[in-house]
């Protein structure tokens, strides 16, 4: 059991019953464990949890710009490329000094994909900038449009 507090204002708006009740994104059923008074300034979503300190952070704005970079940026890692590695247009051919790229650590380069986020029927579009040296397994994406209710652990 911890506080859920909210997250423009730090305000401590009610009291949830352990964190794995509740994921980012969610809207459904977070009013029950909200104090009275700011259940009617909802809808109330999960913008963030912390487990140290055993807190969910909830908003009334989560549509609003205030949240759209958690939504639209975020870092990939363990990634299991269907081929045996990332794709060619991936990689860059020369190094920032303008010399073959041949032999050391690949350098990587941003580029355009089509993804699928967790298990719903929806392709989105965004680039990744693959940040791994060695073999294209961790990066950044960011997303052309924000998405509903990104959260940590899920698949891309």
């Amino acid at each position: 059991p911890g506080s859920i507090v909210d997250a423009a204002t730090g305000e401590i708006i009610g009291n949830h019953k352990g964190l794995w009740y509740h994921t980012v994104g969610q809207r459904k059923g977070i009013g029950k464990v909200l104090y009275p008074k700011v259940t009617a300034k909802g809808p109330w979503y999960v913008v963030a949890k912390d487990p140290k300190r055993d807190l969910i952070f909830a908003s009334n704005q989560y549509d609003e710009d205030v949240f759209t970079a958690a939504r639209t940026d975020f870092f990939v890692e363990d990634i299991r490329w269907i081929a045996d590695g990332p794709p060619s247009f991936l990689r860059q051919e020369q190094d920032d000094d303008g010399d073959d790229n041949e032999g050391g650590e690949p350098k990587w380069k941003e580029g355009r994909l089509d993804m699928k986020i967790r298990h719903g029927p929806s392709i989105v579009q965004g680039t990744l900038l693959l940040t791994d040296g060695l073999n294209g397994a961790s990066g950044n994406i960011h997303l052309d449009k924000k998405d509903g209710g990104l959260a940590p652990g899920q698949f891309v």
